[in-house]
């Protein structure tokens, strides 16, 4: 098992703050089955100027705790001692997105089952189920490009999200974000569920589409079925209270 990380004394509290949130999202992905053994990553944005979290390269999402974390600057630098390096696959594409996006406050980029078999087909996801209905309109796409690990592959990413922040990598997985973790951390359920769904309806027969009119009243009227408190707010509570009952230690 590796070794934390201890507290830096001079770390503010926001960031310790920011540090907990994170490492309950690595427990709560892995939980529900979102590991990628110990790729795919999860970045939270920090107060410090171009700072932000990162998952040590080399544990498992259910190892990394509050002080495992690194801490890193948008050219990659860390800000840290922590030993662990990071993986570059993820620091290209997340520092990219932190740099040149001010609302991109939380990313996430996993390779799930059902996320990664949707990218894989033409026409991405369809509008055949509830969840799917949710993104109509709001995703972007990437064509693939091999692993991301050169920086002129940015340019194009940035051009192909747009002004959408949910996107699928063609070939590879999803990517959310989110102006706090738990709103990206709603849109990536929503959209692994979306994908699970669509993957099994296409298994069964074709499938009933969903007109673009009913699809408008539906996104126009999905904020009336949120709780109140933030968008995901409520939804990650519940499940970091769920992984306490499992492990504690991410708040180390």
């Amino acid at each position: 098992m590796a070794t934390a990380v201890l507290r830096n004394s001079q770390m503010s509290e926001a960031e310790w703050e920011a540090r907990q949130e994170l490492a309950a999202c690595y427990r709560v992905f892995d939980m529900l089955g979102w590991s990628e053994m110990i790729y795919n990553h999860i970045t939270v944005k920090l107060d410090e100027e171009g700072a932000f979290l990162i998952n040590p390269f080399g544990l498992h999402f259910s190892e990394v705790t509050a002080s495992s974390l690194v801490k890193i600057d948008i050219d990659g630098n860390k800000l840290d001692d922590n030993p662990y390096p990071v993986n570059r696959a993820g620091f290209v594409q997340h520092a990219l997105f932190h740099r040149h996006l001010p609302d991109a406050h939380c990313i996430m980029h996993t390779h799930t089952t059902a996320g990664m078999a949707v990218s894989s087909v033409k026409g991405g996801l369809q509008p055949t189920n509830f969840y799917a209905c949710n993104f109509i309109g709001q995703i972007a796409y990437h064509d693939f490009e091999g692993v991301t690990v050169r920086d002129e592959e940015g340019e194009r990413l940035l051009e192909h999200l747009g002004d959408k922040r949910v996107m699928l990598l063609k070939n590879h997985g999803i990517l959310v974000m989110g102006k706090t973790l738990p709103e990206a951390f709603v849109k990536h359920w929503a959209l692994q569920r979306a994908c699970e769904i669509q993957v099994a309806t296409l298994g069964m027969g074709e499938p009933l589409v969903v007109p673009p009119e009913v699809i408008a009243v539906h996104q126009r009227d999905l904020y009336m079925a949120q709780v109140p408190g933030g968008a995901g707010a409520a939804d990650f509570a519940a499940m970091v209270r769920k992984v306490d009952k499992i492990d504690t230690s991410w708040r180390n």
